[in-house]
């Protein structure tokens, strides 16, 4: 707004775009009192407006542009920015509780107040949508806080106060997308933006219900051309907010039925009612005629009764079922006489208690136009001018990817806050990740995330910007969609349990052999590349013939095998540190030698962890059966059979029962739990469950314990 005179204040310009009428205020506010530096008015040449909806955009445009002419002249500067307030029509309300903590206890400043306001807006926007099933888009056009809580206790003011947690009862309004747009429309084609929206009830009470009286459980109505708007005070707060869509124009309407005139010329018969006694007119015949104000207001009686009754009706509603104790009224609706006590009697409370607000109730309010008169026709129109000071909230429009967007401006409105207005995909505004890797390495699941991809690339206005770059009015923004990146994947030798190498000798020669692993049954190296699903065993021994393929080395059947100093052959296990001989010639091994041997090879089974977990397998149970190499001359199951060697100790072949089966123990002088797998079929290197279960007569073994004659052994995989 560019002054040429100077005031002491900021001029508000507020424009009041009511059904029948445009009403124009431009003032400034000094200490507690509001100044009005000019004031203008302007009916409706047509019915551009009807129950408060703008039906001719550039109709009332045009009386909006000739208000605010009027205005300029009056002030001497140019108008730019304007508050107005939408009316009741279709009106939603939502009450919220909202809380902020804090880290530590600290003093609330006025800033924090607003970020709470804020948020609790965000609230009652957020649970709104979330109750609006019908495809109309809402906006919140206004809220009126109804208490404030410091560390969860009721206060008045929380500025300058210690707390650590603050709270806020709020009522958000909510109208139909349709009833906002036209009002933001019309004020355009005049050449202004909007900085402030209220709604008219809240622009109202601003004037007609001061703070000292809010105390009290008082209905404020606004009764209006095509709208009466109510509101409700208690405990020193607006409780309540709501509308009937039946006001003056249903009045002028039945006048216009009964005269046999046009609606104009009926508004004109309405409002000398309350003057005159008599009131002369011409029909649309052209014939004049005369209507005494006592049958006029028969003839509006039944309307009046019906409008008096829908807000008695909405006021008990919005109060908790019961009546209020008093009821104050504004706007030019209710001037029509024998409304309030129609209306005080409906609500059941004294005649007195129910009352036109004018001219007492603008004690702060200053005209600088001397001529002007303080009616209850200027209440809403200065209090959509005092809300700015109140409340400072509007909406914005932004261009975002090449449609125009509306916002609720609640100054500290970014990118992502447009993003979500035009329902932009969330996902789509970060880097996205690859698709996922799962599988399942010794039975337990692993999952490996994808790749990430590209962000979203944002500008505003050309420039280079980001989710959280702030947006104002008219930004234009372009966001395109982030990008996914590479699917995971991973190699068996990136795993935490791929060891690396087992070390082994080879005929007195150190040889270190990379691991592999059993993948899906299948043997594969640290280089395999992981695929979705893949059941992953790591394996920690060769096989002889594996060792020999990977020494690229030809072993001839007719050589001999040794592993650990003990006769083997082609699929005997090999593990770390073991040694491995294979020979054409026939080793000579000393009974010791031999003893040591199978010593060694106990302790290498002794390696593998008790209830070691594997991949997921069929169910197998260890296979029975002697071995037949064993001794046959057994004269019992039970018997022993005992023989020197050549060093004196006594080898014993001791017969003990697998999973049912008998099985000889040979070449040993005494026997250990994990010397039975070398005499019975159990595959250690494929695995088929999650881990091994190991019972000696009913209880549970280690691979170290001692084995007698006779024992009962189980032994399987666990699923």
């Amino acid at each position: 707004m560019e002054e040429v005179r100077k005031y002491p204040g900021k001029l508000v310009f507020g424009l009041d775009i009511g059904t029948r009428s445009i009403v124009g205020t431009v003032g400034y506010k000094t200490g507690d009192q509001f100044y009005v530096v000019a004031q203008r008015m302007r009916e409706h040449e047509t019915r551009a407006m009807l129950d408060g909806q703008i039906h001719d955009i550039g109709r009332v445009g045009m009386t909006i542009m000739r208000v605010k002419t009027e205005l300029e002249a009056a002030v001497g500067g140019k108008l730019t920015d304007v508050c107005i307030a939408a009316a009741g029509r279709v009106l939603k309300t939502i009450t919220v509780h909202t809380e902020t903590a804090f880290e530590e206890e600290k003093e609330i400043t006025a800033e924090d107040i607003y970020a709470l306001d804020s948020k609790g807006i965000e609230a009652a926007y957020e649970e709104f949508n979330r109750g609006n099933t019908s495809e109309v888009k809402f906006y919140c056009v206004g809220y009126s806080v109804v208490r404030y809580y410091m560390n969860h206790y009721v206060i008045g003011n929380l500025e300058s106060h210690k707390a650590k947690v603050i709270g806020v009862d709020l009522i958000g309004t909510f109208l139909p997308e349709d009833v906002v747009d036209g009002l933001y429309k019309a004020v355009a084609q005049a050449g202004l933006e909007v900085v402030n929206l209220t709604l008219e009830p809240i622009a109202a009470i601003q004037v007609a219900i001061p703070e000292m009286y809010r105390m009290l459980n008082i209905a404020l109505v606004d009764v209006g051309a095509g709208t009466s708007d109510i509101s409700i005070t208690q405990g020193g707060s607006i409780v309540a907010y709501g509308m009937i869509p039946a006001a003056g124009d249903a009045l002028t309407e039945a006048v216009a039925q009964h005269c046999l005139v046009d609606f104009a010329t009926a508004e004109q018969i309405k409002r000398e009612c309350g003057e005159k006694d008599s009131i002369g007119y011409q029909d649309i015949m052209g014939l004049p005629q005369t209507i005494s104000r006592g049958e006029l207001l028969e003839v509006m009686r039944p309307i009046v009764e019906s409008m008096t009754g829908q807000v008695s009706d909405k006021i008990r509603e919005l109060n908790g079922d019961k009546s209020v104790s008093a009821v104050f009224v504004v706007g030019g609706g209710g001037k029509i006489p024998g409304y309030t006590d129609m209306l005080a009697e409906r609500l059941g409370i004294a005649l007195e208690r129910v009352a036109l607000r004018g001219e007492e109730v603008m004690q702060k309010i200053q005209f600088l136009e001397k001529e002007t008169k303080k009616d209850s026709l200027l209440v809403t129109p200065i209090g959509i001018c005092v809300a700015f000071y109140e409340q400072s909230n509007s909406f914005v429009f932004v261009t975002f990817n090449n449609e125009r967007i509306k916002l609720y401006d609640n100054s500290r409105l970014a990118v992502v806050d447009a993003a979500l207005q035009a329902d932009f995909p969330n996902e789509c505004l970060f880097p996205r990740r690859g698709e996922a890797l799962h599988f399942l390495v010794d039975g337990k699941s692993r999952m490996v995330r994808g790749n990430l991809g590209e962000a979203a690339v944002i500008t505003v206005n050309g420039s280079p910007a980001d989710i959280h770059t702030p947006i104002h009015a008219n930004d234009v923004i372009s966001v395109q969609e982030s990008t996914a990146g590479a699917p995971a994947a991973l190699e068996i030798n990136r795993l935490p349990e791929y060891k690396g190498v087992i070390r082994v000798e080879v005929n007195e020669k150190k040889i270190d052999l990379p691991k592999f692993a059993s993948v899906n049954g299948q043997l594969q190296s640290g280089y395999y590349d992981i695929r979705e699903n893949d059941r992953i065993v790591m394996l920690d021994y060769y096989t002889v013939r594996q060792v020999a393929e990977f020494m690229d080395v030809i072993v001839d059947e007719k050589m001999h095998i040794y592993v650990n100093n003990k006769q083997a052959d082609m699929e005997t296990h090999v593990y770390e540190n073991f040694s491995i001989v294979w020979t054409m010639e026939t080793l000579q091994l000393s009974d010791r030698e031999t003893q040591e041997a199978g010593d060694g090879m106990a302790l290498s089974y002794a390696d593998l962890p008790d209830g070691e977990e594997a991949d997921v397998g069929e169910d197998l149970t260890a296979g029975g059966g002697t071995d037949p190499a064993a001794d046959t001359e057994t004269g019992s199951p039970d018997a022993e059979t005992e023989k020197p060697d050549a060093g004196g100790d006594t080898i014993r072949n001791m017969q003990i029962f697998v999973n049912g089966s008998p099985v000889v123990l040979r070449g040993k002088s005494s026997y250990i739990f994990v010397d039975l797998f070398d005499f019975i079929d159990f595959d250690l290197s494929r695995p088929q469950g999650k881990s091994i279960v190991t019972k000696r007569n009913g209880g549970d073994a280690q691979y170290m314990e001692p084995l007698s004659a006779g024992d009962t052994i189980e032994i399987y995989w666990r699923d």
